[in-house]
């Protein structure tokens, strides 16, 4: 136990020296292997992670719009790795805001700054977003707390955001949000991908606008079998959320969404935050070998849920 607890910390103490700053881009490195990339999004509508890296060196997120792969999906120009945005904010779209589109309720989250700071265990990026309508106008601070564990085996990222309205604010009843992920084609169901809930539903048809705890897709890369769970807190507001979890690839934790998005037998309830207001999410995201099952992806989110 010992040995292994000076492991951790001889690789987490590489994080700080392993971030590279370069203009609107930050590079992550664990012991000279990538984890990801932050993206101010000055090529997109928003800030995105990508790509991720699995700990044994595969890319887990769909390359496309941000790298042309041959045989690639090339759906969803919108679709950029792993982002935090909603599509319904006062009539404002977050969501589905390429800057190439022509929509004319397209906003725009626009990063002002973006530090990095050691833990004892990680690395933290903290980043803080001006969510901007489509006359300019701040309707949302967003401010991110991103942390990067290392180990030689999964990857951990979790995510610490809080939203202050700084107008009284509506997120609409909308299937297009919140909290997600393009993972890389390989996970299609029609690739022989699958996804599996805590309750042990399984794949789109059954998964979709559930709600649960957490999701994980399975899919094999380069001969190996990988997977990718996201976990929602139990403190974050509705939980356990929705889920926007689509076959070909596309996972999304949406609190938002209920009868107008997901044909639910709840009652449409848009989230209203008054000016001034904060509300806090938080996610894990878990980058590992294997399946939920084999992975017990179930006792990770039972620890991750006692954590406060």
């Amino acid at each position: 136990m010992r040995n292994s607890f000076l492991i951790f910390l001889i690789t987490a103490a590489s994080l700080s020296r392993q971030v590279r700053f370069k203009p609107d881009v930050l590079a992550v490195e664990v012991d000279g292997k990538p984890v990801t990339m932050f993206h101010y999004g000055s090529d997109a509508g928003k800030p995105y992670l990508a790509p991720i890296w699995s700990a044994s060196g595969k890319i887990i997120t769909r390359r496309f719009p941000m790298e042309q792969v041959e045989g690639e999906s090339r759906d969803h120009l919108h679709h950029r790795g792993l982002w935090f945005s909603c599509d319904e904010v006062n009539g404002a779209s977050f969501w589905t805001n390429e800057l190439s589109y022509t929509r004319k309720d397209m906003g725009r989250i626009v990063v002002r700054d973006a530090k990095w700071k050691d833990g004892e265990h990680a690395g933290t990026l903290t980043a803080v977003m001006d969510w901007r309508g489509p006359d300019g106008r701040v309707m949302v601070l967003e401010n991110r707390e991103m942390t990067f564990y290392a180990d030689p085996k999964i990857r951990t990222l979790d995510f610490h955001i809080t939203l202050t309205a700084q107008e009284d604010l509506t997120f609409g009843d909308t299937h297009e949000g919140f909290f997600a992920m393009r993972l890389a084609d390989n996970f299609k169901e029609i690739k022989g991908g699958s996804s599996v809930d805590a309750e042990g539903r399984v794949n789109m048809e059954n998964i979709w606008g559930k709600r649960s705890n957490w999701v994980d897709y399975t899919g094999v890369i380069d001969g190996e079998r990988l997977g990718v769970a996201i976990f929602d807190h139990p403190e974050n507001p509705r939980h356990p959320t929705h889920w926007h979890a689509r076959d070909y690839g596309l996972v999304a934790a949406n609190p938002f969404g209920a009868q107008k998005a997901f044909d639910t037998d709840e009652k449409e309830s848009p989230f209203k935050l008054a000016k001034g207001q904060k509300v806090v999410f938080r996610y894990r995201v878990i980058v590992h070998p294997g399946d939920a099952h084999s992975e017990n992806i179930a006792e990770m989110y039972a620890q991750y849920a006692k954590t406060r």
